[in-house]
């Protein structure tokens, strides 16, 4: 039977749009590896994580009062410890339902309510996009129908920030926490006698100063005097050949993390071999994963020890 050009041609769109659709998303039945619950905050019943991002060190956008003329009224720029999660929740629930469960764990853990707004209220399309999101498919943000919280606690002299973003695609519920744990940023820099003498008594040095996106072996800008460091040391020192070697700690699947710790080795030496000049020859690269902890995977202290890089002397 021969249909109609005009019934034809949105049969070809609707296609081409299911074709190009995130099959990651819509057939993502477990959390990402390494994704894990904020502690005590939890996730809404029948979740799965679809985004995990967490920096030691880093700056994150609160709303804490809702958008004027298009425009934001109270934005503090956060630093510290920045932790996002993106949940994904099949079709039922509604937007107010999982906004009002994050709602009430966060006032159960503490927080005090700083701003609570829907669309309209919020400021609309302006105020989403000036939202820190993680990007698609992890998170989906619908400026025309979404529900904004944001809080407050104060505990012990720290004060920490918490927002959740709840919207709507295709009939599923995407939510995402955002955690600023405010601190002062940590002198993990190491510098080139340091390594030194390291490798001399211990034949290890441990180095923190080198910073990867979360589940990435892409260098961040930020990691550049760390990197200068062994240049130097490796510079000063004609004869030195070194191992670098990635740790992880133990979150995620062992062979997952073996890659990626591996991976990012092999990035540390690319990069001293590219930007400084240092003779492939004298890098070799090694990952281990988790199977070198120099602190307890039960504890997130102990997890951030266990996140490094180490030079080894031959």
């Amino acid at each position: 039977m021969n249909l109609p050009c005009a019934i034809i041609k949105p049969l070809l769109i609707i296609t081409a749009l299911s074709f190009f659709a995130p099959a990651g998303a819509l057939a993502q039945t477990r959390d990402v590896p390494g994704g894990k619950d904020f502690p005590g905050i939890g996730r809404f019943a029948g979740s799965v994580i679809s985004g995990h991002q967490v920096k030691n060190f880093d700056t994150a956008r609160m709303q804490a009062a809702v958008f004027k003329d298009g425009k934001p009224s109270a934005t503090p720029r956060l630093e510290g410890r920045i932790t996002r999660i993106a949940y994904r929740t099949g079709a039922g629930p509604s937007i107010v339902e999982v906004s009002r469960n994050f709602e009430t764990q966060l006032t159960k853990a503490g927080f005090e309510p700083l701003l609570s707004c829907d669309t309209d209220a919020c400021g609309g399309i302006p105020f989403t996009e000036a939202i820190e999101a993680l990007p698609i498919p992890q998170m989906w943000v619908d400026g025309f129908n979404y529900h904004y919280h944001a809080a407050r606690k104060s505990e012990n002299g720290r004060e920490t920030y918490a927002s959740v973003l709840v919207s709507e695609n295709n009939r599923e519920i995407y939510a995402q926490l955002t955690i600023a744990e405010i601190g002062a940023i940590e002198n993990k820099m190491v510098d080139a006698s340091a390594m030194e003498k390291g490798l001399r008594d211990a034949g290890r040095i441990a180095l923190y100063g080198i910073y990867f996106d979360t589940d990435k072996a892409v260098i961040r800008p930020e990691s550049r005097p760390t990197l200068e460091q062994i240049a130097k040391l490796l510079v000063s020192q004609v004869a030195l050949s070194v191992f670098i070697v990635g740790h992880t700690d133990s979150q995620g699947p062992y062979t997952y993390n073996l890659d990626l710790s591996r991976r990012r080795a092999e990035a540390i030496a690319e990069e001293l071999v590219k930007t400084y000049h240092i003779g492939a020859p004298r890098l070799r690269t090694a990952g281990v994963a988790h199977l070198a902890p120099v602190g307890s995977n039960a504890s997130e202290a102990g997890r951030a020890l266990n996140r490094r890089v180490e030079l080894v002397a031959p």
